[in-house]
């Protein structure tokens, strides 16, 4: 049976995260392709164990392919729970994972989106592309607005992610951005610096 888990109040920014239940389930944002560094993939296959070991449901995009696919697939292989989200254009695409817990295939991507983020008590960005980038901004400004307040963690493999971040703080100091950017998105650079906030 599913179920949707809301809360994880943020109470103190850059230190810890203190929130009002544990994270029984973490969204996993992330690229459909490999990428370049071996270190992208060893990172995917440590977190996957990780949150299998911790009983942390993984919910993501659905896919069998790239991180996608490996993420879902160390989750299962260590006995954890997956649930995936896919929308009918990408089930060719993305080819939709037939080995996992459940499969939701929906008619579009701001449905998936929805449905994640109602599905999942945290979210984590790992390496990926324009995709990736969509759904960490959408839920920071979805955080942002106030429409939820699920914490929100970036996984800076190998420094992945050094620029967005740089450019994030850029948007701080020019004073585009309502409250402090590390307020909403906690960064990582090993999956094994999650245990300490779930």
């Amino acid at each position: 049976m599913l179920q949707s888990f809301e809360g994880n109040q943020i109470y103190t920014p850059f230190v810890k995260i203190y929130t009002s239940m544990p994270i029984l389930s973490l969204a996993v944002f992330c690229g459909s392709k490999n990428g370049n560094n071996p270190l992208f993939i060893e990172h995917t296959i440590q977190l996957g164990k990780l949150m299998a070991h911790n009983n942390i449901t993984l919910i993501y995009g659905g896919g069998n392919v790239g991180i996608m696919g490996k993420i879902a697939d160390e989750v299962m292989n260590n006995g954890g729970k997956v649930i995936g989200v896919i929308p009918r254009v990408l089930v060719e695409w993305e080819r939709q994972h037939t080995g996992i817990s459940e499969l939701f295939i929906v008619d579009d991507m701001h449905i998936r989106k929805k449905k994640m983020y109602e599905l999942c008590d945290a979210a984590i960005i790992l390496p990926g592309g324009f995709g990736t980038l969509d759904e960490l901004f959408e839920m920071v400004t979805w955080n942002q607005l106030s429409i939820h307040d699920k914490v929100i963690f970036i996984l800076n493999t190998d420094g992945f992610y050094n620029h967005l971040i740089a450019h994030i703080d850029k948007m701080q100091e020019e004073n585009f951005l309502y409250e402090a950017a590390r307020k909403r998105v906690i960064i990582l650079d090993k999956p094994a610096e999650l245990t300490s906030h779930i």
